[in-house]
């Protein structure tokens, strides 16, 4: 029995499939990334810190000409490593001093329409499908116990959710976006005594 759509027949004194068309192209294929090298590390760590400065500055900072950075920048935003420039904002100074992680524990998946709809306040930073024991983990800074309390409520009120955790910062040590570095080597872990 012959199937023209994707050239294969089967034997029926063997009981097999056998393919007769190349299926490579079958698939798709993610375009191939071009690798970062050291300059764009350089560029990528120098916007990261201030994405306000000039391609002359970064040419300057990391050994380029500003064309030269042009370009990278470029190819970087076409490649999808650079996804916006942002403003860094201070929760405190807008009225919203209160950060908490909420994980939400779900019958089922959890990810439903209804679950992404929170996302419309202005209050979630993030929201991250998780393994373990949630299957949400929301990063939320609110103006106060009370408004925590008030999009907690949000969450219950989804259908499926059957519970939360929430886990309020006291202090913030360290707070950065994704960074362009990369480890090279991990120092050797101490032995315990």
């Amino acid at each position: 029995m012959k199937n023209a759509s994707i050239g294969d027949y089967f034997s029926a004194r063997r009981g097999f499939y056998r393919m007769t068309k190349n299926t490579e192209d079958l698939r798709q294929r993610r375009a191939q990334q071009p690798a970062i090298d050291v300059f764009d590390r350089k560029i990528l760590a120098a916007l990261a810190a201030d994405s306000s400065q000039s391609y002359a500055r970064l040419g300057e900072a990391v050994g380029l000409s500003a064309p030269a950075v042009h370009e990278r920048v470029r190819r970087l935003r076409q490649s999808g490593a650079i996804k916006g420039m942002h403003a860094a904002l201070d929760g405190a100074a807008l009225g919203k001093p209160l950060l908490a992680f909420v994980h939400v524990e779900a019958a089922g998946w959890g990810k439903s329409e209804r679950l992404m709809q929170v996302l419309r306040f202005p209050e979630v930073e993030e929201m991250h499908s998780v393994a373990g024991d949630a299957s949400v983990l929301f990063k939320v800074r609110t103006a106060s116990p009370q408004d925590l309390e008030a999009f907690l409520a949000q969450i219950h009120a989804v259908p499926g959710v059957t519970g939360t955790r929430c886990y309020v910062a006291l202090s913030t040590y360290l707070e950065r976006p994704v960074q362009a570095g990369v480890t090279d080597s991990w120092p050797d872990m101490p032995r315990p005594e």
